[in-house]
């Protein structure tokens, strides 16, 4: 069923008590009722504004003086086409469904998912702090180039008193201004944001109807100072009007240098200063809070918007070029003034658009701000941008970054930051059209645009050309932006995040395992390429922990499946049980910090829902091989949530966040006499099904008994040495000789070595124990096992046994592997090899603390035993039925008392000693 988040809910009609939803999203601030801005002035307005800036009447003139008309529309047609990139992306995103408030961090936090889109998001905030910062200083220095008391123009009324505190007071007033107009609410905002439009709208055309309707003049050029401090000879730019000359004198390159740094243009720097400008396409996204419908808002909008400011740029560069002569463009980059018919218009149009990109990145910040609070990402410390009026303004938001933009006004000169500031910008757009290239790869169904004017060509483009962008505005801005972002998703991952709103890796990987999961045929396996698939099939996994474990050190990069049979009959049950123990499943997983796919079936008894899990568990050629069971006996289980420190939880039985406690979800341990789901019967039963399915069985007992570092995922270097003895023999078969060879005991061998190879049991020694029959000559089998280890590159130690003296001596001839299992022999002959085997294994457990190709172990005898595990066969059980409660005896003698010990059935090949 879909959550009460699920974005499905976005577009009913009416809900289930006849509420009304509002059919474009919820999710802005103060819900529905706050969104009331159109098309126009929602997102056209406020991105012409944006890409306008102050570029369009002070950079032309520098772009096209130096660059030269057609290097400068190449430049126009690159940075509008890496924009258009973007663009594309935005609009198929926005109409995939409801867009909510905050935008660009909205359409990535909700895509890639919270570590990747708070990270991203955190940097387009400060982008959009530092960006009002940029544009409330760039405008008080327009202000004092005219005003000021040491401004250097020709003319100019010279009223204002200047200096670091008389800037700072003068961002400081209009940063009031522009945070007063924001925090009274997104409408106030429009409408200057309109006003603004129209004065910039005619400032532009005055400045377009200047180059018709001025005839040709002079205009005087400010002297510029000379190397040795002297003034240069004054310069005299020409306004020609429309000359086919002055044209073909400023279509070729110039670069010089600018006579406001001193610095030596070139084609990057003149670029990186054009596509500053330019930047600004998010400014009607970020009001999708406030939109009336952002799904259509948006991408219609921002396209008008983009067409718009691409066909005023053009037209600047090619009027410039026809009227303006190369001196003029390259050292009065204000030159409008001195070619307008009315110059105060100029400037208006200069002081409003500086005045307009500050309020757009102060509105778009606080509603950024806002949607990352309301997210609960970074904590309390975001918690103040969560307060919104009776309206739906979040002017608590507004609040928080009126005072961040005046920290930053306190640096007063933010040249070195403004390229920063557009570096962070390019890392959201290229997380844009990351998010849109990750749903369209990912193919999913619910991913279906209404706008489809775009391909997965056009986002791969988008990305790598906004990567690029990045590192030739600013390398060193570009690698520490990646690294800040880097650091942010390491945060928040440690953090945790909401789950619920869908991670696209999640569909992408879906995609791309589906995809090699088909090219993994099961026709081409070889036996080198073996690796064990387990199958553990748990009961309780609170007594199971130890050997959950165990399993996954096992696994040597195979596939690893919990399996659960839940008793019960579907026909007599109102819905499935076993759909919701999938989460307590995968949180036990996720707790024991193993590598394990879950696996839950309801049956009617556990040996029908082993088959079920042995057949259908899996998928293509990553299916089980091998099942693992714990041991049937009569010791009470231990309740190893209370012991292990991963699963330590608060008294109150409640996790972080207000979930139950994992040890509430699963019953506690099966107290000692209670009676079992499963009956001796069933569980030979169940060894005997898996091996006629041509599984490999391993039966665990004791595994509690093993240390925890053993089962830790660290290295055990440290630790005291300890042994792993392997029994490739089958101790109830009598007869020794060379029956370590058969497929049985090399699956053994296999296991032990893939035990070994886990850096928790990098300490432990192989010790290999070669059963000798009454009557053979030591040192020829061992000599054979010695070469055939040396092929398989297993290192061990070998030790020989004699076994067999005793009821073995009393049958040389041959023996059926099943004699003593099938009882074609006494049941008192048999339990009696049984103890005999026992006992042998437990005295050899406690010797050989010396000897050996490694040398002599360290410890004393009073440490116990130095056999860490134990590896037996297991021996197929009866062919008849009713002998399985004796098998299973004979198991438990054969096992009784040797600690942590794996009885182990192989019955497909798993060694090879062919490169």
């Amino acid at each position: 069923m879909a959550s009460e988040n699920s974005p499905l809910l976005a577009y009913r009609l009416l809900g289930e008590e006849g509420v009304a939803f509002p059919a474009n999203g919820a999710g802005g601030p103060g819900g529905a009722s706050a969104r009331k801005l159109s098309t126009f002035l929602g997102v056209v307005v406020p991105t012409v504004l944006s890409m306008f800036s102050i570029v369009v009447f002070l950079r032309i003139g520098f772009v096209v003086g130096h660059a030269g008309l057609l290097q400068a529309l190449a430049m126009l047609l690159v940075a509008y086409f890496i924009l258009a990139l973007t663009v594309l992306s935005v609009c198929a995103i926005a109409t995939n469904g409801a867009v909510r408030g905050g935008g660009a961090y909205f359409m990535i936090s909700r895509t890639l998912g919270p570590e990747v889109g708070g990270s991203i998001g955190l940097m387009f905030y400060l982008a959009n702090v530092c960006g009002c910062a940029v544009s409330l200083l760039g405008l008080v220095e327009a202000v004092l180039d005219v005003f000021g008391a040491d401004a250097t123009g020709s003319s100019g009324l010279r009223v204002l008193p200047q200096g670091y505190g008389w800037n700072l007071l003068y961002g400081s007033l209009l940063l009031g201004l522009v945070g007063g107009v924001c925090t009274l609410g997104a409408g106030l905002y429009a409408r200057a944001s309109f006003l603004t439009f129209l004065l910039v709208s005619g400032s532009l055309a005055s400045v377009l109807i200047s180059f018709v309707a001025v005839g040709p003049r002079d205009i005087p050029l400010t002297p510029q100072p000379g190397p040795n401090g002297s003034s240069l000879p004054p310069q005299v730019g020409h306004f020609t009007g429309f000359n086919s000359s002055t044209l073909k004198a400023n279509l070729g390159a110039g670069y010089a240098k600018d006579y406001t740094t001193g610095a030596m243009m070139t084609f990057a720097s003149v670029f990186a200063v054009l596509f500053n400008g330019c930047t600004g396409i998010m400014a009607g996204a970020n009001m999708s809070g406030e939109l009336k419908d952002p799904s259509r808002a948006i991408p219609l909008g921002t396209i008008v918007a983009v067409a718009y400011t691409f066909f005023i740029y053009i037209l600047l560069f090619f009027l410039s070029s026809f009227t303006c002569d190369r001196t003029l463009l390259q050292e009065d980059y204000g030159f409008f003034r001195a070619i307008s018919l009315w110059p105060p218009l100029v400037l208006i149009g200069i002081y409003a658009t500086s005045l307009s990109a500050s309020m757009s990145s102060l509105i778009g910040a606080s509603r950024i701000l806002h949607a990352l609070a309301q997210d609960d990402l970074f904590g309390v410390i975001l918690a103040p941008a969560k307060v919104v009026s009776r309206g739906g303004n979040p002017w608590g938001a507004v609040l928080y970054s009126w005072s961040l933009v005046q920290l930053v006004l306190l640096a007063g000169k933010l040249n070195t930051l403004a390229a920063v500031v557009t570096v962070f910008y390019l890392v959201a757009y290229a997380a844009v059209d990351l998010s849109c290239l990750s749903l369209e790869w990912a193919s999913a169904p619910n991913f279906r645009p209404t706008f489809s004017l775009f391909s997965w060509h056009t986002c791969l483009l988008g990305v790598a050309s906004c990567l690029l962008m990045m590192f030739l505005i600013s390398p060193g801005a570009a690698g520490g932006s990646l690294l800040l972002m880097g650091l942010l998703s390491a945060l928040l991952t440690a953090r945790g995040g909401p789950s619920s709103w869908g991670y696209v890796s999640q569909a992408l990987l879906f995609h791309q395992v589906r995809k090699y999961l088909l090219r993994l045929d099961v026709r081409k396996d070889h036996v080198k390429f073996w690796r064990p698939q387990l199958l553990l099939l748990v009961g309780n996994p609170r007594g199971a922990l130890p050997l959950l474990r165990l399993a996954n050190q096992l696994k040597k990069g195979g596939l690893y499946v919990l399996g659960h049979v839940t008793l019960g009959d579907l026909d007599c049950l109102p819905s499935d049980p076993v759909q919701p123990q999938y989460g307590a499943w995968l949180s036990l997983v996720d707790r024991a910090q193993v590598k394990a796919f879950v696996d839950l079936t309801l049956s009617p008894s556990v040996r029908q829902g082993a088959q079920h899990l042995l057949r259908i568990s899996g998928l293509g050629g990553m299916k089980p091989n091998t099942l693992v069971l714990g041991f049937y006996d009569d010791a009470a289980p231990e309740d190893h949530f209370l012991t292990d420190p991963a699963f330590s939880e608060p008294a109150d039985g409640t996790q972080e966040g207000g979930s139950p406690a994992l040890s509430t979800l699963f019953p506690p341990p099966r107290a000692p006499g209670s009676p079992r789901a499963l009956s001796p019967q069933d569980y030979v039963a169940t060894v005997a099904d898996a091996l006629k399915m041509n599984k490999n069985v391993v039966l665990a007992r004791a595994c509690g008994a093993l240390p925890p570092e053993r089962l830790s995922r660290g290295s055990g270097g440290t630790s005291q040495p300890h042994h792993v003895d392997v029994w490739p023999l089958n101790l109830l078969r009598p007869r020794g000789g060379p029956g370590y060879v058969d497929v049985c005991g090399l699956f053994l061998l296999q296991m032990a070595t893939i035990l070994g190879m886990v850096p928790a049991w990098h300490s432990a020694r192989l010790r290999i124990f070669l059963c000798l029959g009454p009557r053979e000559a030591p040192g020829a089998a061992e000599g054979r096992l010695r070469a055939l280890l040396s092929q398989l590159r297993i290192r061990a130690e070998v030790q020989e046994v004699v076994w067999g003296e005793g009821a073995g001596s009393q049958e040389p001839e041959e023996e059926e592997e099943g004699d003593f299992v099938n009882g074609r022999r006494g049941d008192a002959e048999a339990e009696a090899l049984a103890c005999s085997a026992n006992a042998l294994v437990r005295a050899q457990q406690g010797r050989g603390r010396g000897g050996g190709p490694g040398g002599p172990e360290g410890g004393d005898g009073e440490q116990g035993p130095s056999t860490a595990l134990t590896f037996l066969y297991l021996p197929r059980p009866p062919a008849d039925p009713a002998r399985y409660p004796r098998y299973l005896a004979l198991l438990e003698i054969l096992s009784r008392d040797l600690g942590p010990t794996l009885l182990i059935h192989g019955v497909t090949p798993v060694t090879c000693t062919d490169l």
